[in-house]
């Protein structure tokens, strides 16, 4: 959510920011906050020049019955009622508006990066790098779900009887490989100093109105019913979350987190889940990483969180490239966000398995996640990337360390999470 203050200052580069992400139906958003705020202000001040002629009054009012003015004190106090009336008023008012500025300014999306690519949608996202060389082999690559039921790994058919499409059950060796994974990429980003955190997996309705907006709530988050919780999507949700409603000490910043947990996503407007595969389903767990810091430092750590995740993938012996996302791909709380593509042998092509993004201080506005520092007090910057998605990434995993023979290689950092192994047979 943008500062009510720069949108008042600079309502121009508002709604150019607004034609950029190509959702010119908000553009009147801003002429009605500035409305709003306009008569929000007088109302205010009215409220303010009566709340100063009341603790005039009282004042008066002590002194004349202090004198035994009795009449006049009681002609001054019946003066007092009345003003309290139209002060009440007046404070209903201004909480009205209030409201409604709130509620358009949670829809005006994020003032993006001057280097984000202008674009409508992800097909004009812009690549950016490559990392590894990626290999097609000369033997067929089967559809990851083949591989895995070639060891008895996955079973979609219970698991559509219990629960329908979307869910799958993981069994042998392609269970422990995918905790293997999970659990090698908590290693991972704990040897880079980040503290290992277990979040709950239920959110409250404020929390995730404070880290999404509202189209990716209504995609996204399953509701408990008759309760006043959601699942999370996603663990930055929680952790994000963890520090809501808090004035930080300067000093301690940054915090880096890294978190385990379950996920569920409705994944409304996928146009169908595919039935076969383990790419978009209702259910997965991850491992994520968040930051939360000074605004002079969320660039430096938007460029440290995406490496890592390349750095994770290539010591797996994965290709991968980075895209950067374009205007109109951009959630509207997003300052800045690359996606990490993993190569696909099989398909000769690279798809998605993270996402690291920058809302500078667009979440910690809504949350309240405020800073001390020798300057003052200010909001700080958040930022979230995925450090590893299973069982997405194991469609990557299994295609690029699939032998001829069938067999599928264990690189060597995951050897230990594996009892050893080297191949899976």
């Amino acid at each position: 959510m943008l500062d009510i203050k720069f949108l008042r200052e600079n309502p121009e580069i508002v709604k150019q920011n607004i034609r950029n992400k190509f959702q010119d139906s908000k553009l009147v958003l801003v002429d009605e906050v500035i409305e709003l705020d306009k008569k929000s202000r007088q109302t205010q001040q009215e409220a303010d020049a009566l709340r100063a002629d009341r603790n005039k009054f009282s004042k008066q009012i002590g002194a004349l019955m202090a004198k035994g003015k009795k009449d006049e004190a009681e002609e001054m106090k019946a003066k007092v009622t009345q003003q309290a009336d139209k002060l009440a008023k007046l404070q209903e008012e201004e909480a009205a508006l209030q409201k409604e500025i709130l509620e358009r300014m949670m829809v005006i999306p994020n003032i993006i990066d001057p280097s984000v690519p202008i674009g409508k949608d992800d097909s004009e996202n812009v690549e950016i790098e490559k990392f590894g060389e990626p290999v097609v082999p000369e033997f067929e690559i089967p559809y990851h779900t083949e591989i895995m039921e070639k060891f008895n790994g996955i079973d979609l058919d219970s698991a559509r009887s219990v629960a329908g499409n979307g869910f799958y059950y993981l069994m042998g060796d392609i269970a422990r490989l995918h905790s293997a994974v999970i659990s090698y990429a908590r290693d991972f980003m704990i040897d880079r100093g980040f503290t290992y955190c277990i979040p709950p997996y239920m959110i409250r309705s404020n929390v995730v109105t404070g880290v999404m907006s509202f189209a990716e709530m209504d995609s996204m988050m399953y509701k408990i019913e008759g309760e006043d919780l959601y699942l999370i999507g996603t663990s930055e949700h929680s952790m994000i979350g963890k520090f809501i409603d808090t004035m930080n000490k300067e000093e301690d910043l940054p915090y880096t987190l890294t978190s385990y947990s379950p996920c569920f996503r409705k994944e409304k407007g996928a146009h169908g889940i595919e039935e076969r595969g383990v790419y978009r389903i209702h259910q997965f767990e991850k491992q994520e990483m968040i930051v939360v810091c000074k605004p002079d430092e969320s660039k430096m750590w938007f460029d440290k969180l995406w490496k890592n995740t390349v750095d994770l993938f290539r010591s797996l012996d994965i290709p991968v490239r980075t895209l950067e996302c374009c205007s109109g791909d951009l959630a509207d709380l997003k300052v800045k966000s690359i996606d990490v593509e993993a190569w696909s042998p099989r398909q000769k092509k690279y798809f998605e398995v993270g996402s690291c993004s920058n809302l500078g201080d667009a979440q910690a506005r809504r949350l309240k996640i405020r800073v001390k520092g020798k300057g003052g007090k200010y909001f700080a910057h958040t930022l979230n990337n995925t450090v590893v998605a299973p069982p997405r990434m194991l469609i990557a995993f299994l295609e690029n360390n699939l032998n001829a023979d069938g067999t599928v290689n264990i690189p060597v950092a995951l050897r230990p999470y594996m009892g050893g192994k080297e191949l899976i047979k």
